[in-house]
């Protein structure tokens, strides 16, 4: 079908003639007329009668003209979905995350974002180091939030957003609780920590290699940091984790830094994206978001 002509049509009836839609469309009159009696003429039906000097409509133009409506309200939802989704007002953004900022940082920033940004679908998965890596470079996740060491990683394109400090925590009953001793001391507790593949634990472990000490010993092992957080509150073994997870513990008393002497590490929360690729609207909206929302919470921290 000739779609210019079905504009046209469509224009004459909605303006109420062939006088005011050529002003509308820019076209001249002359044109407006010949054009739609040619569209009559591919069509093979009459579509306008003649009332003296006022146009009707046929009963086939009055069929056309609503297939016209619902065609041209489609072209202008389409128009509007694109715009949308140029402006990232809309979209779907995949996303994975370290347990650290899945926990601690994402809620907070995630949940303010879809207040400004309600049509934009968010799907959020949560897993290690490794896998989370995994997911960026099978295209099951567009953005990943790592909370780590910061090592580089082929084929990833690192936007650091903040680092806060790693620090060994016990129970406040136990005897290193607040006490500065060496890592010699501290490798000989029990430690509680997370599966092979988290970062922190690869931290750790690498750490003692460093120091030219025997691997740690992990005696209980959880997916999860909030696990491992409250197994040491109830009294066993040591943990090695972020700042920003045991803070407000160590503030309330329900959980003690252990001060162990020349270990001052840090913790690199970064946005990470495949290299070289260009993020979708929405994608950029959101990194944006978290980017603003991030450099305020360190702010706050570090005040």
């Amino acid at each position: 079908m000739n779609l210019h002509g079905l504009r046209l049509f469509h224009a004459i009836v909605k303006y109420g003639g062939v006088t005011r839609a050529a002003e509308e469309l820019n076209i001249s009159q002359p044109a407006v007329s010949s054009q739609v009696k040619r569209f009559e003429r591919e069509l093979g039906i009459v579509l306008f009668g003649s009332e003296g000097r006022k146009l009707v409509l046929t009963d086939a133009g009055k069929h056309l003209m609503e297939y016209a409506e619902r065609l041209f309200m489609l072209e202008l939802e389409v128009e509007q979905f694109v715009e949308d989704m140029r402006e990232g007002k809309k979209g779907l953004i995949r996303l994975t995350a370290t347990y650290l900022p899945a926990n601690f940082l994402l809620p907070r920033w995630i949940a303010t974002f879809k207040q400004t940004h309600e049509d934009v679908e968010l799907v959020v998965s949560t897993s290690n180091t490794q896998m989370a890596f995994d997911q960026l470079f099978r295209y099951e996740a567009e953005i990943a939030i790592y909370g780590g060491s910061g090592v580089s990683h082929p084929g990833v394109h690192w936007d650091n957003l903040f680092e806060d400090e790693m620090w060994f925590v016990v129970h406040p009953d136990h005897p290193y609780a607040g006490q500065n001793i060496t890592l010699h001391e501290m490798m000989a507790e029990p430690f509680i920590m997370r599966e092979k593949g988290s970062a922190t634990r690869e931290r750790l472990a690498a750490l003692c290699t460093t120091n030219n000490l025997p691997s740690p010993r992990i005696t209980l092992q959880f997916n999860g940091l909030n696990e491992t957080i409250s197994a040491v509150k109830a009294g066993y073994g040591a943990n090695f984790i972020s700042s920003l997870v045991v803070r407000e513990d160590v503030n309330q008393g329900k959980l003690a830094r252990v001060y162990v002497q020349n270990v001052q590490l840090q913790n690199t929360i970064a946005i990470c994206t495949r290299a070289g690729e260009q993020l979708t609207p929405a994608a950029r909206q959101l990194v944006q978001w978290i980017r603003k929302e991030a450099l305020a919470m360190h702010s706050a921290i570090n005040h």
